[in-house]
């Protein structure tokens, strides 16, 4: 599968028939947060909000990371994905 770009990633991700498993989908919102926003420069959430700390964490993970770097992973892992959930 040619996947050139993010929008195409995004748009493959879409086409997918059974959803990842939670440690690829935290990936997938990492590096789509990072190559789309940068460094996770927002307040880490509090107490009982597991699934909000999941996704704070995962894109903190990748502090320091280029936009353009975090892309090309994001554009990898829905590649790799593609071949088991399309």
């Amino acid at each position: 599968m040619s996947i050139n770009n993010l929008e195409e990633a995004v748009a493959t991700t879409k086409k997918f028939t059974s959803k990842p498993s939670n440690e690829e989908l935290l990936s997938l919102y990492a590096y789509y947060k990072q190559a789309t926003e940068g460094d996770n420069n927002e307040e880490r959430p509090g107490g009982f909000d597991f699934k909000a700390a999941a996704k704070y964490n995962a894109w903190a993970k990748l502090k320091g990371t280029s936009k353009s770097e975090a892309e090309q992973g994001y554009i990898a892992l829905v590649r790799k994905l593609s071949t088991q959930y399309i």
